[in-house]
């Protein structure tokens, strides 16, 4: 970062230094693995972009990245005094924006699609994944982690609540479903 600009770094590079700084020195495979179990719950990225990310926060000296000398030659990043600087900066920062949802279940609903069938199919996947999380739940969670949890716990109660209620509805007739 000498005499380069500082790079524009969006909640996804946050997301990656804070992987990092979880996991410790860590592949981008690695990464991903660690994000399917937490982050991917509430903050979707694709895998490819865990990648590209990983080395475009090294290019910009946030992550510190060794490459193994045999074998596949992996890419290993950390975090580096940089970054932890950038990552703790945003923590404090009491600002998050606004949500963004974007659900498939939702644009097809609005699409026209058949809601009773929708509603079947979204509830079940609703219904699975608040198990999923309501197992999940310790006391020895981190409070960052187990209130983000108890977030996404909250979030599932409502679509399993919505989904039965546009199931409820569709039953009764389609003007019942239209006019809710």
């Amino acid at each position: 970062m000498n005499g380069v600009a500082a790079p524009r770094l969006t909640d996804t590079s946050y997301a990656v230094l804070a992987l990092v700084d979880l996991r410790g020195p860590a592949t981008p495979y690695q990464l991903k693995q660690l994000a399917q179990v937490s982050i991917f719950h509430f903050w979707s990225i694709p895998h490819t972009q865990i990648y590209t990310e990983c080395s475009r926060l090294a290019e910009a000296g946030l992550l510190d990245e060794r490459r193994e000398e045999t074998g596949r030659r992996r890419r290993i990043y950390r975090i580096s005094a940089a970054g932890r600087k950038a990552l703790n900066e945003w923590r404090a920062d009491p600002e998050a924006g606004m949500y963004e949802l974007r659900d498939p279940g939702l644009l097809k609903l609005f699409c026209g699609a058949d809601p009773a069938a929708l509603a079947r199919t979204q509830l079940e996947r609703h219904e699975r994944r608040l198990a999923e999380y309501e197992g999940m739940m310790d006391d020895a969670l981190p409070a960052g982690m187990r209130l983000a949890l108890e977030g996404g716990i909250g979030h599932q109660r409502e679509y399993v609540r919505f989904w039965e209620r546009v199931l409820k509805k569709s039953s009764r007739g389609p003007r019942a479903a239209a006019t809710g």
